[in-house]
């Protein structure tokens, strides 16, 4: 058996390296997408798998690197377009362990999470070229115990270094080490001051007049427009975590009226869109109308305008893309609540 696993754990050929590779990257982007969507603890392996993935990416370097001293030799701007992938994971890569670690929260000015995400992006285009041009052509023999073994021993290792990692960052009490679940760091917990204000892609901050505002309401038998001073007294407090994509989180307790005091009947409805003065939207299941809050202060403060004055959305256990800012209609659907990107476009 000793004989067998060390057989397996050889440099394979640059076919399989190719492919194993190849395989790895799309189940790295998988888990990406996952851990980004994941707003509960309950889906924290997704972002377990999303670590261990990336470094068994890492660990598959050496020997891809002999690959690509032969892939050098070739002319052409297809040989560029390679290289050119080859710096993108390096960098989604080295910037994922410098989120994680806590060593490098920011590069440039931009969270390093962002800067770790813009990398993944950038690279996908360029992996699906690499596949179709230099297509690695699977075989039969692929599927042997062999392959099994080496897949297995490449599990297991990146899991190993992952432990490492991970004891490493608590021994040193790294920053990393009071990372949340999601990955992501605390900033401005309590302080709404110093709490960051990211915009979901090409939103602005826009210039709303409180006086001016209005707020759409329309359930299954109504249409209700109401001003700041009109929304109903049933103000209450509550306590949530705003997690953002890009790499940091802020508990803080959020006033406003709970999304079902504006509602008089949901009727058959299946879910309930939400939009903002931007014409961002979002669809969430009508199920979720208890929890949510339509926040007009947080720590005991009207909210700052990057904040989403004069109404925001506080939408507890999902992650900060649902927190849909500057909300100017709330409206009862009966389209399902999947009806909708899995990430806003815009």
């Amino acid at each position: 058996m000793r004989s067998e696993v060390r057989k397996a754990i050889r440099r394979p050929s640059g076919r399989v390296t190719n492919l194993t590779l190849l395989a790895a990257l799309i189940l790295a982007l998988l888990t990406g997408l996952g851990a980004l969507a994941t707003g509960s603890a309950a889906g924290r392996w997704v972002v377990l798998g999303h670590g261990i993935v990336g470094l068994a990416v890492l660990l598959l370097t050496p020997w891809k690197s002999v690959v690509v001293r032969r892939g050098l030799r070739r002319t052409g701007t297809s040989r560029w377009i390679s290289v050119l992938l080859g710096v993108l994971v390096a960098i989604s890569i080295g910037t994922g362990l410098a989120s994680s670690t806590g060593l490098a929260r920011s590069i440039g000015g931009q969270h390093t999470m962002w800067v770790h995400i813009a990398a993944s992006v950038a690279l996908l285009p360029l992996l699906v070229w690499h596949v179709v041009v230099r297509r690695p052509r699977p075989r039969a023999v692929d599927l042997s115990r062999r392959t099994l073994l080496r897949t297995g021993a490449l599990g297991v290792t990146a899991a190993a270094l992952y432990g490492v990692v991970e004891a490493t960052t608590r021994l040193a009490d790294w920053p990393g080490s009071r990372r949340r679940f999601t990955g992501s760091h605390e900033i401005g917990s309590f302080d709404p001051t110093s709490m960051p204000s990211t915009i979901w892609l090409n939103d602005t901050v826009p210039h709303i007049v409180g006086d001016q505002w209005r707020l759409e309401v329309t359930d299954a038998s109504s249409l209700r427009s109401f001003t700041l001073a009109d929304l109903p007294n049933a103000r209450v407090t509550r306590r949530a975590t705003l997690d953002c994509t890009s790499g940091w989180f802020a508990q803080q307790d959020w006033t406003g009226v709970p999304v079902a005091a504006l509602l008089d009947d949901v009727g058959a409805a299946r879910s309930l869109r939400v939009q903002s003065v931007t014409g961002y939207w979002i669809r969430f299941p009508i199920e979720d109308v208890d929890s949510l809050l339509l926040a007009t202060g947080v720590g005991g403060a009207p909210l700052a305008r990057r904040h989403g004055f004069p109404a925001r959305l506080v939408a507890p256990r999902r992650r900060g893309f649902w927190w849909v800012k500057w909300v100017e209609r709330i409206e009862v659907d009966d389209a399902p609540p999947w009806w909708q990107p899995p990430f806003p476009l815009a």
